[in-house]
């Protein structure tokens, strides 16, 4: 059993690491915000004299939205690969690693409490998992089979 002095030493280790890798980011984080506004500073001051004050500002200021909206439409537009891989997925047939896929998409919900339930219970027994995974399909498999059941108009509650 570990004595109480090397579980601290390794706990003071673990802090310092995790203060130090927060220290680093904000620290880079500043560098990198403090170099973007002095470059924006400078071409402020280099525009001056050519166009004028109020001119240097509005292209500074035009600069930054096209950078804001170019990194927003890179982080919104879909990924070329995923595109691709969805049209050969509907050309060869579905794999069952495409078809769980689908299911995930289509009952986020269900899939959540199936993966939270897995997650809590991994370690233990096995043939649980096994029986977690089984209810999580049924699950799924209702939610679907209900929402055909709620476009078609004919809804059975169940009490």
């Amino acid at each position: 059993m570990p004595d109480s002095a090397r579980i601290q030493s390794l706990l003071r280790r673990g802090v310092a690491a995790i203060v130090g890798i927060l220290l680093a980011v904000a620290l880079l984080t500043a560098l990198v915000l403090a170099g973007f506004y002095l470059l924006l500073r400078a071409l402020t001051l280099a525009l001056i004299p050519v166009w004028g004050e109020p001119a240097a500002l509005a292209v500074t200021g035009a600069v930054c939205l096209v950078l804001v909206v170019g990194i927003f439409w890179l982080l919104i537009r879909p990924g070329r690969a995923a595109s691709k891989r969805s049209d050969h997925s509907g050309k060869e047939g579905a794999s069952p690693v495409s078809q769980l896929r689908k299911l995930i998409r289509e009952n986020p919900l269900e899939s959540a409490m199936t993966a939270f339930a897995l997650g809590v219970v991994e370690q233990s027994d096995p043939r649980l998992r096994s029986l977690l995974l089984q209810g999580g399909m049924v699950l799924m498999k209702e939610a679907e089979s209900g929402s055909s059941e709620a476009e078609g108009g004919d809804v059975n509650v169940k009490t």
